[in-house]
């Protein structure tokens, strides 16, 4: 890889993992971490694919309590950075999910070390505070914020000093059966996590849009132009229902603030 590239993946590998802890511009979110990736290496299309199918895959990863997701930041980077320099292109996507998914449980070794060594630094912000020194907090603050970064960063700039040619030869080394296992696993894993996120957020108001979706995917020839306009479609027939009371069989009356969920009552 060149200079430029190089400098560029540091770049999108330090606001990918500063992301993953601040959350505010979601630069750790699979589809826009691969997209980056591919951008700045110059091979943006494997990259989408791979993005978009991890980002699927981690639609049911969550910090649940004290228990942390997989490392959606560090997979998405570090694949992206492996498909391109195997050079396999759209044929190598298969490969790099199944690479991605242990990188993901890897991830959360630096995430470990990474929060492991913010403790003391909350003491010392702490320290500043009881002295009033806003200057020693902010600089602390974004030290830890960094850290983040750099957690991702660093393995990341390490995989592109990796030659090329040994890239690909581990790749093609691998047998055809592991690699159509990690396929099939691969797609496994985004159903299972798609499915979990149905069973959040699945009720009687939902299912109706979940239905006319998969409808719609199934056609092939729409745009996304009319994809936009059937979204804008159904937002002004909901609003429409809604301003008038719901409808149905309780005749506009009596109605709750759900229209969806009234119609379906009804039936």
């Amino acid at each position: 890889m060149g200079t430029f590239t190089i400098i560029g993946i540091i770049i999108v590998a330090l606001l990918a993992g500063m992301e993953s802890v601040l959350d505010q511009f979601e630069f750790h979110q699979p589809i826009l971490a691969c997209t980056l990736v591919g951008i700045v290496a110059g091979d943006p299309v494997p990259c989408i694919i791979l993005g978009g199918t991890l980002q699927m895959i981690a639609l049911g990863w969550a910090n649940i309590g004290a228990a942390v997701a997989p490392d959606a930041a560090f997979a998405s980077v570090a694949s992206a950075i492996i498909l391109v320099q195997g050079g396999q292109g759209v044929a190598g996507v298969p490969t790099a999910i199944g690479i991605a998914i242990p990188l993901a449980v890897a991830g959360l070794f630096t995430t470990m070390i990474v929060r492991t060594l913010s403790v003391p630094i909350v003491h010392l912000m702490d320290g500043a505070a009881e002295k009033g020194n806003f200057g020693a907090m902010e600089f602390w603050q974004v030290a830890a914020v960094i850290m983040q970064g750099l957690r991702i960063a660093i393995p990341s700039v390490a995989l592109c000093f990796v030659p090329a040619d040994v890239v690909q030869a581990g790749l093609q080394s691998i047998p055809d059966w592991l690699t159509t296992g990690m396929a099939i696993g691969g797609g496994m894993v985004v159903a299972v996590g798609y499915a979990m996120v149905i069973n959040m957020i699945a009720n009687k108001e939902t299912w109706a849009f979940l239905i006319l979706g998969f409808c719609v995917a199934a056609l092939t020839e729409i745009t996304l132009i009319s994809l936009g306009a059937i979204a804008m479609a159904i937002v002004f027939i909901y609003l429409h229902l809604l301003n008038n009371g719901g409808g149905g069989g309780n005749g506009g009356n009596g109605g709750s603030n759900d229209p969806i969920g009234d119609i379906l009552d009804d039936y």
